[in-house]
């Protein structure tokens, strides 16, 4: 059975979130260049506070840049693929630093992967989501999760953002993934009952570890403490 270490952060912020993506992939790409059998295939689940992120395609103007930020939140530049999208609090966001080789070596598989498994969470919840031309998760025309990933060598950064009671009102500032014409909504908005993330988190991994054909377990407080010990330090010395 595949092992994948699960660590709940809680609410950081988005460049924290990124260091620690950072240094969890360089572990897993430094022992296949020395070749190292480890796994280190570990499942982050955090809270951002208010930011608008966009992808590798993005042409943001730096007046839209300065109107964004005028709303109170801050605005990052990433190498995952696909356009606009917010995050913040009571959003749970899933970010995978996973080796593909561990699981199927198809970056196609592991985003159907991802939708997937939010599918099956929505439909415990008495929720019809599925799939639409545009990559992400959807309810009718409005999209619950977005995915924006990133794979090097078969290990991925970045990943999924689930509407679980997030403040929607972020997302009229801007058109969520670049796609006209469509609107977001939440788990909470959709069952009218309070879907917090620590309700949620529990679902999200059953159906993670069923869709993945995985086993997760928390990642050790050692290790917790070692990557977060290098991250906070390279943050010194930027």
């Amino acid at each position: 059975m595949k092992i994948v270490k699960v660590w709940k952060l809680g609410l950081i912020s988005y460049d924290t979130g990124f260091k620690i993506q950072t240094s969890i992939a360089r572990k897993h790409l430094d022992s296949m260049r020395k070749g190292i059998t480890k796994n280190y295939d570990t499942l982050l689940l955090v809270e951002h506070k208010p930011v608008y992120t966009v992808g590798i395609r993005d042409d943001t103007s730096n007046e839209e840049i300065l109107r964004l930020r005028s709303l109170g939140a801050e605005f990052r530049k990433t190498n995952r693929g696909g356009l606009i999208t917010f995050h913040g609090p009571g959003q749970l966001v899933a970010y995978p630093i996973i080796n593909l080789k561990h699981f199927r070596p198809s970056v196609k598989w592991y985003v159907n992967s991802l939708e997937e498994t939010i599918i099956q969470m929505c439909e415990q919840l008495g929720i019809k989501a599925g799939r639409s031309p545009h990559t992400g998760v959807w309810v009718e025309d409005n999209k619950i999760a977005a995915i924006g990933i990133h794979a090097s060598r078969y290990v991925t950064t970045h990943g999924i953002c689930l509407n679980c009671d997030n403040d929607l009102s972020w997302f009229k500032h801007i058109k969520p993934c670049g796609i006209e014409d469509k609107g977001v909504t939440s788990l909470t908005k959709e069952t009218g009952s309070l879907c917090s993330i620590d309700k949620m988190t529990p679902i999200f991994l059953h159906h993670f570890e069923k869709v993945f054909d995985c086993k997760s377990e928390e990642l050790e407080t050692d290790t917790q403490r070692e990557i977060l010990s290098s991250v906070y330090s390279n943050l010194l010395i930027a």
